[in-house]
Protein backbone atom coordinates (compact mmCIF):
# COMPACT_ATOMS: atom_id res chain seq x y z
CA UNK A 1 0.00 0.00 0.00
CA UNK A 2 2.81 2.44 0.91
CA UNK A 3 4.51 1.74 -2.45
CA UNK A 4 1.27 2.49 -4.34
CA UNK A 5 0.80 5.82 -2.52
CA UNK A 6 4.40 6.86 -3.28
CA UNK A 7 3.93 5.89 -6.93
CA UNK A 8 0.69 7.91 -7.17
CA UNK A 9 2.30 10.90 -5.47
CA UNK A 10 5.21 10.78 -7.93
CA UNK A 11 2.85 10.61 -10.92
CA UNK A 12 0.82 13.52 -9.59
CA UNK A 13 3.95 15.67 -9.27
CA UNK A 14 5.13 14.74 -12.78
CA UNK A 15 1.78 15.52 -14.43
CA UNK A 16 1.30 18.75 -12.48
CA UNK A 17 4.78 19.96 -13.44
CA UNK A 18 4.25 19.04 -17.10
CA UNK A 19 0.87 20.78 -17.20
CA UNK A 20 2.32 23.94 -15.63
CA UNK A 21 5.25 24.02 -18.09
CA UNK A 22 2.96 23.63 -21.11
CA UNK A 23 0.59 26.34 -19.90
CA UNK A 24 3.35 28.88 -19.28
CA UNK A 25 2.42 32.01 -21.26
CA UNK A 26 6.05 32.99 -21.88
CA UNK A 27 7.87 29.77 -22.78
CA UNK A 28 11.59 29.23 -22.35
CA UNK A 29 13.77 29.82 -25.41
CA UNK A 30 17.46 30.02 -26.21
CA UNK A 31 19.83 31.29 -28.87
CA UNK A 32 23.47 30.45 -29.48
CA UNK A 33 26.32 31.44 -31.74
CA UNK A 34 29.62 29.76 -32.55
CA UNK A 35 32.36 32.37 -32.91
CA UNK A 36 34.81 29.74 -34.16
CA UNK A 37 37.75 28.07 -32.46
CA UNK A 38 35.51 26.60 -29.76
CA UNK A 39 34.30 30.03 -28.66
CA UNK A 40 30.54 30.14 -28.08
CA UNK A 41 27.81 32.41 -26.78
CA UNK A 42 24.47 31.20 -25.43
CA UNK A 43 21.45 33.19 -24.28
CA UNK A 44 18.52 31.69 -22.35
CA UNK A 45 15.34 33.73 -21.97
CA UNK A 46 11.55 33.54 -21.73
CA UNK A 47 9.61 34.61 -24.81
CA UNK A 48 6.49 36.68 -24.04
CA UNK A 49 3.75 37.21 -26.67
CA UNK A 50 2.21 40.48 -27.87
CA UNK A 51 -1.41 39.28 -27.51
CA UNK A 52 -2.73 42.47 -29.10
CA UNK A 53 -0.93 44.74 -26.65
CA UNK A 54 1.18 47.82 -27.42
CA UNK A 55 4.65 46.73 -26.26
CA UNK A 56 7.38 49.36 -26.45
CA UNK A 57 6.50 52.67 -24.84
CA UNK A 58 3.59 51.09 -22.90
CA UNK A 59 3.91 47.51 -21.58
CA UNK A 60 7.70 47.98 -21.68
CA UNK A 61 8.20 51.69 -20.86
CA UNK A 62 10.82 53.70 -22.70
CA UNK A 63 13.79 54.78 -20.60
CA UNK A 64 13.33 52.12 -17.89
CA UNK A 65 15.33 48.95 -17.27
CA UNK A 66 13.59 45.88 -18.68
CA UNK A 67 14.49 42.29 -17.81
CA UNK A 68 14.53 41.57 -21.57
CA UNK A 69 11.92 38.86 -21.76
CA UNK A 70 9.68 37.44 -19.07
CA UNK A 71 9.91 35.25 -15.97
CA UNK A 72 13.53 34.77 -14.85
CA UNK A 73 16.07 37.34 -16.01
CA UNK A 74 17.78 36.59 -19.34
CA UNK A 75 21.17 34.85 -19.14
CA UNK A 76 24.21 35.43 -21.34
CA UNK A 77 27.00 32.84 -21.21
CA UNK A 78 30.25 33.09 -23.14
CA UNK A 79 32.94 30.42 -23.21
CA UNK A 80 35.71 32.93 -23.92
CA UNK A 81 36.42 36.64 -23.68
CA UNK A 82 34.34 38.64 -26.16
CA UNK A 83 33.83 42.25 -27.15
CA UNK A 84 30.19 43.35 -26.91
CA UNK A 85 29.66 46.61 -28.76
CA UNK A 86 33.35 47.40 -28.20
CA UNK A 87 33.40 46.58 -24.46
CA UNK A 88 35.28 43.54 -23.13
CA UNK A 89 33.21 40.83 -21.44
CA UNK A 90 35.34 38.05 -19.88
CA UNK A 91 34.31 34.41 -20.29
CA UNK A 92 31.54 33.61 -17.83
CA UNK A 93 27.84 33.72 -16.97
CA UNK A 94 25.95 36.99 -16.85
CA UNK A 95 22.46 38.42 -16.81
CA UNK A 96 21.43 40.90 -19.48
CA UNK A 97 18.92 43.70 -19.19
CA UNK A 98 17.99 46.43 -21.65
CA UNK A 99 16.81 50.01 -21.52
CA UNK A 100 14.57 50.46 -24.58
CA UNK A 101 14.02 53.86 -26.21
CA UNK A 102 12.36 54.72 -29.50
CA UNK A 103 15.65 55.35 -31.32
CA UNK A 104 18.33 53.58 -29.23
CA UNK A 105 18.54 50.77 -26.70
CA UNK A 106 21.14 50.17 -24.03
CA UNK A 107 22.27 46.62 -23.25
CA UNK A 108 23.33 46.03 -19.65
CA UNK A 109 25.68 43.10 -18.95
CA UNK A 110 25.47 42.29 -15.26
CA UNK A 111 27.65 39.93 -13.18
CA UNK A 112 24.76 39.01 -10.85
CA UNK A 113 22.98 35.84 -11.94
CA UNK A 114 20.03 33.84 -10.65
CA UNK A 115 17.66 36.72 -9.96
CA UNK A 116 14.09 37.22 -11.14
CA UNK A 117 14.90 40.45 -12.89
CA UNK A 118 12.80 43.40 -11.77
CA UNK A 119 12.89 45.58 -9.73
CA UNK A 120 16.42 46.22 -10.88
CA UNK A 121 18.77 46.73 -7.95
CA UNK A 122 22.04 45.47 -9.38
CA UNK A 123 23.87 48.64 -10.49
CA UNK A 124 26.91 47.72 -8.37
CA UNK A 125 27.23 44.44 -10.32
CA UNK A 126 27.19 45.98 -13.79
CA UNK A 127 30.05 44.98 -16.04
CA UNK A 128 29.08 47.10 -19.04
CA UNK A 129 26.43 49.26 -20.65
CA UNK A 130 26.48 49.14 -24.43
CA UNK A 131 24.50 51.03 -27.09
CA UNK A 132 22.35 48.90 -29.39
CA UNK A 133 21.18 49.86 -32.88
CA UNK A 134 17.42 50.06 -33.38
CA UNK A 135 15.41 49.63 -36.56
CA UNK A 136 11.83 48.91 -37.57
CA UNK A 137 10.74 45.43 -38.60
CA UNK A 138 8.83 45.12 -41.90
CA UNK A 139 5.94 43.39 -40.11
CA UNK A 140 4.96 42.85 -36.45
CA UNK A 141 6.66 40.06 -34.49
CA UNK A 142 4.21 38.34 -32.10
CA UNK A 143 6.84 36.49 -30.02
CA UNK A 144 9.75 38.24 -28.33
CA UNK A 145 12.80 36.66 -29.97
CA UNK A 146 16.53 36.71 -29.32
CA UNK A 147 18.74 35.38 -32.11
CA UNK A 148 22.29 35.62 -33.42
CA UNK A 149 23.46 36.35 -36.97
CA UNK A 150 26.92 34.90 -37.61
CA UNK A 151 29.61 36.44 -39.75
CA UNK A 152 33.39 35.92 -39.88
CA UNK A 153 34.66 36.04 -36.26
CA UNK A 154 31.56 37.76 -34.90
CA UNK A 155 27.89 37.38 -34.14
CA UNK A 156 25.23 40.04 -34.09
CA UNK A 157 22.89 39.71 -31.12
CA UNK A 158 19.40 40.52 -32.36
CA UNK A 159 16.26 41.15 -30.25
CA UNK A 160 12.92 41.47 -32.05
CA UNK A 161 9.40 42.13 -30.83
CA UNK A 162 6.38 44.07 -31.99
CA UNK A 163 7.85 46.24 -34.78
CA UNK A 164 11.28 46.80 -33.21
CA UNK A 165 14.67 45.20 -33.83
CA UNK A 166 17.59 46.03 -31.52
CA UNK A 167 21.07 44.65 -32.24
CA UNK A 168 24.70 44.76 -31.19
CA UNK A 169 27.86 43.12 -32.58
CA UNK A 170 29.79 40.60 -30.50
CA UNK A 171 33.34 39.70 -31.51
CA UNK A 172 35.76 37.02 -30.35
CA UNK A 173 38.80 38.35 -28.49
Amino acid sequence: MQKRISYLAALTIIFTTAAFAQGRPSPAASAACDLGGGKTIKTDYSSPRMKGRKIFGELVPFGEIWRTGANDATTFVTSSDVSVGGKTVPAGSYTIFTVPAADKWTLIVNKKTGEWGIPYKYESNELARVDMSVSKLPSPMENFTIAYDKSAGSCTLRMEWETTKASVQIMAK
